[in-house]
């Protein structure tokens, strides 16, 4: 088990918070999910054997936001 913080650019409300949760819940080896405007970004615990930071952070990009360095 792994996990990882992302900081994400573009939430601006609830709506997108749930998107973010959503997308990332429906990624193969994703445990669980916690996002938050404030400050902006997710908590992911993931197995690395089934998923990866790089493929977490497209997911993010695919729903519209952008993924923060």
């Amino acid at each position: 088990m792994q996990t990882t913080t992302i900081k994400i650019k573009g939430m601006t409300c609830m709506g997108c918070v749930n998107s973010i949760k959503t997308v990332l819940k429906n990624q193969n080896g994703v445990i669980a999910v916690e996002a938050s405007l404030e400050p902006p970004q997710a908590i992911i615990q993931f197995d690395p054997a089934k998923t990866t930071l790089s493929q977490l952070e497209a997911a993010i990009i695919d729903a519209g936001f952008e993924v923060v360095d």
